[in-house]
């Protein structure tokens, strides 16, 4: 097994003695494998936080995107993991790093109901609650027709809106908020949104 293998290995396995011997023989903490992951974004996938805390703390790019456009912060935020969303805001991931989809970590959250994801993002970061992503949909948006309109989704709407989201800003048809919700026939979304002066 060659270093870079052994490297990716470890972090798979959480394995951070060994990750220290391979950086203390020189091996680059942000070498990638074919698909462009980092040893960070792998740990993450595998779920070993502490790992991901070590190579962080170690000084490795968590910002590094691999060929379907996620690092660590990313990840976390579509899959609704928490803490690993907590750990990469604290050690400063760039909130404007967009997903394949031109989405800011918030839309995926949004658009899949990791309420506690968004909660924390908008409590504790600038991130932008009007982002608009490349099939022109904001967050707002994606959480009205991307699910199922529930009590999850209307509770992430309520917290869009009180964080400065704007119920008039359209999709790329020209379609308000308020018109997609009727369309889905999400009564409770709608008054929600008229409730916050949507027209």
């Amino acid at each position: 097994m060659d270093l870079t293998e052994a490297f990716f290995t470890a972090a798979i396995e959480g394995d951070i003695e060994n990750l220290k011997s391979l950086l203390e023989k020189g091996m680059d903490i942000n070498v990638r494998n074919k698909k462009k992951q980092t040893a960070i974004l792998i740990a993450a996938i595998h779920k070993k936080l502490d790992t991901v805390e070590f190579l962080a703390n170690e000084g490795t790019d968590i910002n590094l995107k691999d060929q379907t456009c996620l690092n660590p912060f990313l990840y976390g935020c579509i899959k609704g993991d928490l803490p690993l969303v907590k750990l990469m805001i604290n050690h400063g991931s760039d909130l404007e790093c967009l997903t394949r989809f031109g989405g800011v970590g918030l839309t995926p959250a949004c658009e899949k109901g990791h309420l506690d994801v968004v909660r924390l993002l908008l409590a504790t970061t600038d991130i932008n609650v009007n982002h608009t992503n490349f099939v022109g949909w904001t967050p707002l948006i994606e959480a009205i027709i991307l699910n199922d309109g529930g009590p999850t989704q209307q509770a992430i709407i309520k917290l869009l809106i009180e964080h400065g989201a704007d119920t008039q800003m359209v999709d790329k048809y020209g379609v308000t908020p308020l018109e997609l919700a009727r369309e889905k026939g999400y009564s409770e979304i709608e008054k929600i949104l008229l409730e916050a002066g949507a027209e």
